[in-house]
């Protein structure tokens, strides 16, 4: 193994790092995570003004609605990838 080689554990090795390293592979994950937050919010927010809604029926509305984007977020991103992927290869393919 040469110098070049060697694992360095000061290289790459913080959280932030990691999570930059994650979002540029896989994007769609995080913008999920983001959708799913803003829902939760908003749910939060609106949690005041529901009028004479149930407070169960509320909390499922936003459980749904937070699920679904977050759901929705990772499979636009799995259509990507795949698309992408198949793109690369027929493209790459000798006529």
């Amino acid at each position: 193994m040469s110098a070049d080689e060697e694992w360095s554990s000061v290289e790459d090795d913080g959280q932030a790092s990691k999570l930059a390293r994650k979002a540029r592979d896989a994007p769609f994950v995080p913008i999920g995570l983001a959708g799913c937050l803003t829902v939760v919010g908003y749910g939060l927010y609106k949690l005041k003004h529901r009028g004479n809604q149930k407070m169960s029926v509320h909390l499922i509305h936003m459980r749904v609605a937070a699920q679904s984007f977050v759901v929705g977020a990772i499979t636009i991103g799995v259509l990507y990838s795949m698309y992408t992927d198949y793109v690369s290869q027929t493209s790459s393919k000798p006529k």
